[in-house]
């Protein structure tokens, strides 16, 4: 099959343009009449500059699925066919996202289902997004389950962003405070060790410390990037080992705000894809298991997973997860509050919000202790400058 760029009128007589697939420009105009298309113009199809850049630019992001996402369920509640709205989406996405779109339309034109379509694609599809996917299409309430999806896309980014922005000052800082330190040791002391030697200063012990670091790093750099390497490899082999990722994350909890952090910002997550994933008609036994995966704490992926297990044998979830020491209070008293109601998917939707603002009060809190922090290292670094660096050129001119 060959592609073709078209310019065409439409029923109201507006022109329009886009691409179809054919054999030939035939057989191309031919599908174009029948969708009640006047042809104007078929040309081979050309890629646009985007289209034939780098992966680098093509690649798929958040803001991409969450556009995706927004634009079917708007096309899909207008009451647009499903191939239709893929198609429309073809023509407006970037090239990554075109192909896995075009690939899905053809799935979907092949008698296959959207959710078997997009269950092909796991780096861009999660086992979640799949699973809304096809109880909504079950349920015949895609539409509904493909705005809840868009709401919480949008949300989340949103909630990433304002992470991702509270630690963007401390970042510059500490990447600040390393182009400096790397300036000092490869060309400002060299310079200032052959003045030293020149008048056979007597050095201070932090000078010759400076020294020393600066000695190695200049003529064993290699040795130190080695050892760099080497340490992100050792740990990236020890992090596939589950009891070092568990011990690794009972050490992180502990830690004062960041281990608070990471605990909001996960249950957050959690009660946010159970509450979906039940409200779109998913069983609770089957929403478990999928949101029990979505855990990037290995820790709480074991919890949970023992916690679904007791569900399986008829457990009450409040009370499976109260059995559990890592979940906080409030979350096995609420889900109780909404098992009892029958409304567990706005009860958790309720606390997902909750937790949010936790997060929200965590980061604040870890900026406000970043400050000062990052001030006493900086004034700590600067004072040991000063002695490393000042103190011998003071002893010089104290000579003369």
């Amino acid at each position: 099959m060959k592609k073709f760029n078209y310019r065409a009128k439409d029923k109201e007589d507006k022109t329009v343009k886009g691409v179809v697939e054919a054999q030939d420009p035939k057989q191309a105009a031919r599908i174009l009449q029948e969708k009640g298309l006047l042809v104007i113009t078929i040309t081979p199809f050309r890629k646009s500059l985007a289209t034939q850049a780098g992966p680098i630019i093509s690649r798929i992001t958040t803001t991409d699925l969450v556009n995706f996402t927004r634009q079917l369920s708007t096309m899909v509640t207008a009451g647009l066919q499903l191939t239709s709205a893929l198609e429309i989406l073809e023509n407006q996405s970037r090239p990554a996202m075109m192909k896995v779109v075009t690939e899905i339309r053809r799935e979907i034109e092949a008698g296959g289902t959207l959710a078997k379509a997009m269950e092909a694609h796991p780096q861009v599809f999660d086992q979640v997004y799949v699973a809304l996917i096809r109880a909504g299409e079950a349920a015949g309430s895609l539409d509904k389950v493909l705005a809840r999806l868009a709401d919480n896309l949008e949300s989340k980014r949103e909630f990433q962003r304002k992470i991702t922005g509270a630690l963007i000052y401390p970042a510059i800082v500490i990447l600040g405070m390393g182009g400096v330190g790397t300036i000092m040791v490869f060309f400002v002391i060299p310079r200032m060790m052959t003045i030293y030697e020149e008048f056979q200063a007597e050095l201070p012990l932090t000078t010759k410390i400076l020294l020393s670091i600066s000695g190695f790093m200049i003529n064993y750099w290699f040795l130190a990037i080695a050892l760099f390497v080497g340490l992100v490899f050792g740990f990236r082999i020890l992090n596939k080992n589950p009891q070092f990722k568990t011990q690794l994350d009972k050490i992180t909890f502990r830690l004062p705000i960041i281990g608070q952090l990471k605990k909001v910002t996960m249950l957050t997550e959690f009660t946010r894809t159970l509450s979906m994933l039940v409200g779109s008609g998913v069983l609770i036994v089957d929403a478990l298991k999928i949101t029990s995966q979505s855990f990037s704490s290995p820790l709480y992926r074991q919890t949970m997973e023992e916690a679904t297990r007791k569900v399986e044998k008829g457990i009450p979830l409040a009370t499976a997860m109260a059995q559990e020491d890592i979940f906080p209070p409030i979350l096995p008293q609420m889900i109780a509050v909404g098992e009892e109601t029958g409304k567990i998917d706005e009860v958790l939707n309720k606390v997902s919000v909750y937790f949010e603002q936790e997060a929200e009060t965590a980061v604040k809190g870890l900026t406000t202790a970043m400050e000062p922090i990052i001030m006493i290292v900086l004034g700590i670094g600067v004072g040991f400058l000063i002695i490393s660096v000042i103190m011998p050129i003071y002893n010089l001119t104290s000579q003369f």
